[in-house]
């Protein structure tokens, strides 16, 4: 798919869209491992409910899409609630991510392997990712239809080494599938001084 027919995708989708939606469960669910202060990455952020959060709890806040109408309806709420959110369209495939700037960065509902180590080097020591997307083990048919749009099981979990997972969660088809948080995936992790080296030397290789 290209990348214009990618943006012409999502620009329809949040074109019908109302407002933004609840912040992803990896973010709202641990918003209490969140920093006081500091400088926040929401990575295809869409109509940008894990930014407003991440602003509301006083992070400067970079918000990054392909969609500019996503951007523009972000920008516009921002504005609005006087939060320090910069929403700006761009392609992280293209684009490339600042090294050691974030103290946070999210992902929710984008899977991009090539940009693992991007993602990684992108946080300070000590800067927390916070991670959410789709199993190809589920119990509904919500989510991509491509199995490569999805984690397999356990993928998460080592997808960030060398980050230090604080969080994780992924249920499958274990017990009763009727309860739960099932078809997805979540980590929260922190970036060590160790495993900045780690990183480095990662990349070096």
């Amino acid at each position: 798919m290209s990348d214009q027919t990618t943006q012409d995708k999502w620009d329809k989708r949040y074109r019908e869209a109302g407002l933004p939606g609840a912040p992803a469960a990896v973010l709202l669910d641990n918003v209490h491992l969140l920093p006081r202060r500091g400088t926040a990455l929401d990575l295809a952020c869409g109509l940008g409910a894990n930014s407003l959060l991440l602003a509301e709890c006083g992070l400067q806040t970079h918000a990054w899409d392909i969609s500019p109408v996503a951007i523009e309806k972000l920008r516009a709420i921002a504005v609005e609630r006087q939060l320090p959110i910069v929403a700006e369209v761009k392609d992280a495939l293209r684009d490339p991510i600042p090294a050691v700037q974030f103290d946070v960065v999210v992902v929710a509902h984008y899977l991009e392997r090539a940009l693992t180590h991007a993602i990684i080097d992108a946080l300070k020591v000590g800067g927390l990712l916070f991670y959410q997307t789709f199993t190809r083990t589920a119990v509904s048919v919500e989510g991509p239809q491509k199995d490569e749009w999805r984690l397999a099981d356990g993928e998460l979990l080592t997808m960030f080494t060398p980050l230090r997972p604080v969080v994780y969660r992924e249920e499958g088809r274990i017990g009763d599938i009727s309860q739960g948080w099932r078809n997805k995936a979540l980590l929260v992790a922190v970036k060590d001084a160790g495993s900045a080296g780690e990183c480095v030397k990662a990349l070096q290789d």
